[in-house]
């Protein structure tokens, strides 16, 4: 019995921790196998800058190993072709005289590096090859030409490794986060809707909203990466660009909600539109919470009609409510408050189908549908001239 709890223990936490190492054992097998080519070349130093850039550019998934790769190729592109011609043009046989040339090569790049982040390690090339080649005994030309052949080493070598061993696509990290963040949205929605009827903890909100807005952020950076792999044709997978609008539109209304929420509305008019806003909060927490299961699995979306019932029952008591004269003892504030309730859970409903429509677009094709696909795809069109002679 200790065996098998043992056992159940050792295969929990391997499974909590298979992404970390996964990527340990890329980075670990890309700086060695970088060193490896790096003496067969006999790269200067023993190949330090294709060790460095190795490990530098293996990121968590296979397009933002394409991204940094690509950045740290033309950062040190730009700042090696510059700090070369700046180390020929500009004589530098002082201290002094190098700490000009030194100024002079950093203060443009670091501009640059300012206004476009692709040229953020240019800098630090340029200081490289100025300082190395003075080391060594080579030119700056040498030194830069060096430098350069190092770190499209290092780069193909990142890649490589993270499109071979145990690979991690940013789509399916993305759908994982966006899970994680509908989660985080079905547990705020019911305490933000709990807002209008009574006094809520609106530092510890606004902490939750927090977490959820640094969540959607980030997913918008997985994104991107996803979007990277599928232009160079390394996943079929759907766009993640709507699922990304969706999710940040979502985190708008959440911001709506939870504003309008700091403050509950009049009693006489909180105690009538109290149960239908719980029941918006259950209904819309339901559907969050599977939404969130069936983007992980990749199943179907679910039923969106408990919670077009539950806006179509607040809707029904706001009409009561104006049919009945109470919103007319209302101050014009008050009026605004009650609107912008009404708007943002139209917004909410609408964003609410969009959902629908992305998690439609990740659906996996059962095993039915891909034979039939198959069976069309094999059965040659039928032309006229056939039909003809038949």
């Amino acid at each position: 019995m200790n065996i098998a709890a043992i056992w159940d223990w050792a295969r929990t936490q391997v499974s909590t921790c298979r992404a970390p190492l996964r990527f340990c054992l890329r980075m670990t097998v890309a700086a060695l196998l970088s060193f490896a080519l790096a003496q067969v070349l006999t790269v200067p130093l023993h190949g330090l800058w294709a060790v460095l850039t190795a490990v530098v550019v293996t990121q968590t998934s296979v397009g933002g190993s394409l991204r940094a790769t690509s950045e740290y190729v033309i950062g040190t592109l730009g700042g090696a072709i510059y700090a070369s011609a700046v180390g020929v043009l500009v004589p530098h046989t002082t201290e002094l005289a190098m700490a000009g040339v030194l100024a002079l090569a950093v203060a443009p790049l670091a501009y640059a590096a300012m206004i476009n982040p692709r040229f953020r390690v240019a800098p630090f090339t340029a200081v490289t090859v100025l300082l190395i080649s003075s080391q060594l005994g080579e030119g700056p030309i040498v030194s830069a030409l060096y430098r350069l052949l190092e770190v499209m080493l290092g780069g193909a070598v990142a890649v490589t490794v993270s499109l071979l061993v145990f690979p991690e696509r940013a789509y399916g990290l993305g759908l994982d986060a966006a899970a994680r963040i509908l989660d985080q949205m079905a547990q705020v929605l019911p305490e933000l809707l709990a807002g209008f009827t009574r006094k809520i903890d609106i530092a510890e909100l606004r902490r939750i909203q927090d977490e959820t807005g640094r969540a959607v952020t980030a997913f918008q950076a997985i994104a991107a990466e996803a979007k990277r792999e599928r232009m160079v044709n390394f996943g079929a997978e759907p766009d993640t660009g709507p699922l990304s609008r969706t999710l940040l539109r979502l985190r708008h209304d959440f911001v709506i909600i939870g504003r309008a929420g700091a403050v509950p509305l009049p009693t006489s008019i909180a105690e009538c539109l109290g149960p239908p806003l719980t029941q918006i909060g259950v209904s819309a927490s339901d559907y969050l919470h599977s939404s969130a299961g069936a983007l992980a699995s990749r199943r179907p979306p679910p039923s969106i009609k408990p919670v077009e019932a539950a806006l179509e029952a607040f809707s029904l008591e706001i009409s009561a409510l104006r049919s009945e004269g109470l919103t007319r003892t209302l101050s014009s504030a008050e009026v605004e408050h009650l609107f912008a309730l009404g708007f943002a859970l139209e917004q909410l409903h609408q964003n609410f189908c969009d959902l629908e429509r992305c998690i439609q677009d990740w659906v996996r094709p059962s095993r039915s549908d891909r034979s039939r696909q198959a069976g069309m795809a094999a059965v040659p069109p039928t032309t006229d001239r056939t039909l003809g002679t038949s």
